[in-house]
């Protein structure tokens, strides 16, 4: 009897709607953001330069925070913040320093999240043209030095 009603059911029943496919989006793998994150590290390093590299997701998410021995207290903050900032804007952050510098009218921008931090040494990760990712170096002498310590880890993924 019940074998017969689970048959009926199924054919006279209107055809199963079918799962639509969840949209597909590019994301910066853990091991990538590994090797980005420890090039940074011991590009600083070989310049004599004590450092925290953090990649985020993104979502602003942490991945990866390496801190180097002899690092400042206040690196792995710094190097977060520059890598949320790229992450959710887009943008290197010394680009998005000069930006607000140039453009007072938008230094509300430095205030939109506490994670923030606008100062050179975050570059976005780019893989293909989709913006995966943020990385931020801090704890070199100047945001630039933190910056090129970076643009070696994207280097060292193929990251544009």
């Amino acid at each position: 009897m019940i074998r017969e009603f689970v048959f009926a059911a199924s054919v006279l029943a209107p055809a199963a709607v079918v799962a639509q496919e969840l949209p597909q989006a590019p994301y910066l793998p853990l091991d990538m953001a590994v090797t980005a994150a420890q090039t940074a590290l011991n590009a600083c390093a070989a310049e004599g330069h004590n450092v925290s590299v953090a990649v985020v997701a993104r979502d602003g998410a942490t991945k990866v925070l390496l801190k180097a021995d002899q690092s400042g207290p206040h690196t792995a903050d710094s190097a977060k913040g520059k890598a949320f900032a790229s992450a959710a804007m887009g943008r290197d952050t010394a680009g998005l320093a000069e930006f607000i510098s140039a453009n007072p009218q938008n230094a509300g921008l430095r205030d939109m999240d506490a994670r923030l931090v606008i100062q050179a040494g975050g570059l976005p990760v780019r893989i293909g043209g989709a913006l995966v990712a943020g990385i931020g170096v801090g704890g070199a002498p100047s945001g630039d030095i933190d910056a090129t310590c970076a643009r070696a880890g994207l280097d060292a993924i193929g990251a544009e």
